[in-house]
């Protein structure tokens, strides 16, 4: 067993036993080292994940945007639907039902520093439900993949979260020295993905439990939540040893399908030209609020603005951190044989646009009840925000037939997720083999899904949301020396080399023709 292995195995192990045996203890930590951090460094996270945005659009659109993430002539592993099914899955997609109605509806209620319930309001609560699932959320993504992808397929380099700072850095700091931290990133990564992943699967299955109760009314117990956990548990460590062409792909494109379907009914089966307009309209108003809303804090406002821009968006932002190394590895794996731009675009692009379809949908039918029909729905999300769901299921037809699919989709892109967060732990303390042992995928599983049954015990949306994010924190600084890194090498890519050289050879000959 490799250092990494032992060192991260040997800590998440014993903050599983801690979580188990004294969840409160455990959360409470998490919640004060959270609630230090966005004290803090509010302003540096904020700093940090907008530059990754203009980082992504300026390589994907330079000339660096030629350069393939492997061969030059190789051919991409796998279709671009089952890639952007893929991308979904291990991305967000048990949170995009999590939060697709709750979410517009909370700014649609509380917006910061306006007034509620109102038609601006409304306005508002999609420009900023779509900057925290949008650009910036990808882009962190996007990073974290890309650099992994670039030493990986590219330079055929080990698929490790340390290996751009051991060669981006290798003629700046000794060997001990940066063997040491090489080893501390990798360690940090694992710690980070589990923290993440028990986080988001423990909000998962306190909504498969509500959709249960809505479908078969099974009761929201405690009892109920590990049932689902051990399920869920089975369900990903066999689709897990199956590996990423066979088990993944194959829960990833039933994900899309089933999801698809349902975001049909709710464009079709509600005010359908009123949700058409509140997509074209938010995508107008993200965009015209970009810039401004990419570097707001609330400074100078009360300090019930502070706590709302840390509650909301500073969390948002440090959940996707927390989830970008596993996330980056695994879109890394399944991105070989595409060109940067092509990259920046499916990867960045295209799931903001389809996320932003979603909440539109989702969000706008929920806000149009609120606004113009009966009422009610968001008395029903402040209850119980694990339900929200499926209490705006209550005001279409067929209620029973989208609750039980509803709760099939939630649970396929939990075990997706898990099988994913799973099978990139594992390559990360397996010396970045693109194939681990099924051994190790058995134990990472299953101490996940020990943090996470800690994480449940706690009954609370508001802990999982801080567990998620505890381990991208101290791990944010790996992210930054992985950038400069990769920054380092990727000046020297032949590729770049060679457009540079034919771009300059024709400066010559237009100047010599002209003279």
């Amino acid at each position: 067993m490799n250092a990494v292995m032992s060192i991260s195995l040997a800590l998440c192990a014993a903050i599983a036993i801690w979580g188990v045996a004294s969840p409160e203890s455990m959360t409470g930590a998490a919640q004060g080292l959270v609630n230090y951090s966005l004290t803090a460094l509010d302003w540096f996270f904020l700093l940090l994940c907008t530059f990754f945005v203009v980082f992504m659009v300026a390589i994907g659109f330079s000339r660096y945007g030629k350069i393939k993430l492997g061969g030059d002539d190789e051919e991409p592993e796998f279709s671009t639907g089952s890639w952007i099914a893929m991308l979904f899955a291990a991305g967000m997609g048990s949170g995009l039902l999590f939060w697709g109605v709750a979410e517009p509806i909370y700014h649609f209620v509380s917006p910061p520093g306006m007034e509620g319930e109102t038609s601006e309001a409304a306005r508002q609560a999609f420009v900023i439900t779509n900057f925290h699932w949008g650009f910036h959320a990808w882009s962190i993504y996007g990073c974290c993949a890309l650099v992994i992808a670039y030493f990986t397929f590219r330079l055929g380099l080990p698929s490790m979260i340390s290996t751009p700072i051991l060669v981006g850095f290798k003629n700046v700091f000794r060997k001990g020295p940066l063997q040491t931290l090489g080893k501390t990133a990798d360690i940090l990564a694992v710690i980070a993905v589990i923290f993440g992943l028990a986080g988001s699967l423990a909000m998962g299955t306190l909504m498969v439990r509500s959709g249960m109760t809505a479908v078969f009314d099974t009761g929201q117990t405690t009892t109920m939540s590990l049932i689902i956990i051990a399920v869920m548990t089975v369900s990903f460590l066999l689709s897990a040893c199956t590996g990423v062409d066979k088990g993944i792909k194959i829960l990833s494109n039933i994900n899309m399908v089933v999801a698809i379907i349902i975001l049909l009914v709710v464009l079709f089966g509600g005010p359908t030209a009123y949700l058409f307009q509140v997509f074209v309209n938010s995508i107008g108003d993200y965009l015209f609020q970009f810039i401004p809303i990419s570097f707001k804090i609330f400074s100078y406002q009360p300090e019930a603005s502070w706590n709302w821009t840390h509650g909301w968006t500073l969390t948002y932002l440090i959940w996707w951190l927390a989830w970008g190394p596993f996330v980056g590895i695994f879109i890394a794996r399944i991105s070989r044989g595409r060109t940067i731009k092509e990259f920046v675009i499916y990867v960045v692009g295209v799931p903001t646009i389809v996320s932003m379809l979603w909440f539109a949908a989702f969000g706008g039918a929920a806000i149009h009840i609120e606004m113009f029909g009966g009422g009610g729905l968001s008395e029903k999300v402040f209850a119980d925000v694990s339900s929200a769901l499926f209490a705006f299921f209550e005001y279409f037809p067929a209620t029973a037939l989208l609750n039980f699919l509803s709760v099939c989709l939630i649970f396929i892109f939990l075990v997706t997720s898990a099988d994913s967060g799973t099978f990139v732990i594992s390559m990360m303390t397996s010396k970045g083999s693109l194939n681990p042992a099924t051994k190790t995928k058995l134990i990472w599983g299953l101490v996940i899904t020990g943090i996470t049954i800690a994480t449940i015990l706690t009954e609370s949306v508001a802990v999982a949301k801080a567990m998620a994010i505890t381990g991208a924190i101290p791990f944010t600084i790996i992210i930054i020396l992985q950038m400069a890194g990769f920054v380092r090498v990727v000046r020297d890519d032949p590729m770049v080399r060679k457009t540079h050289t034919i771009v300059r050879d024709s400066d010559v000959a237009t100047e010599s023709g002209g003279s």
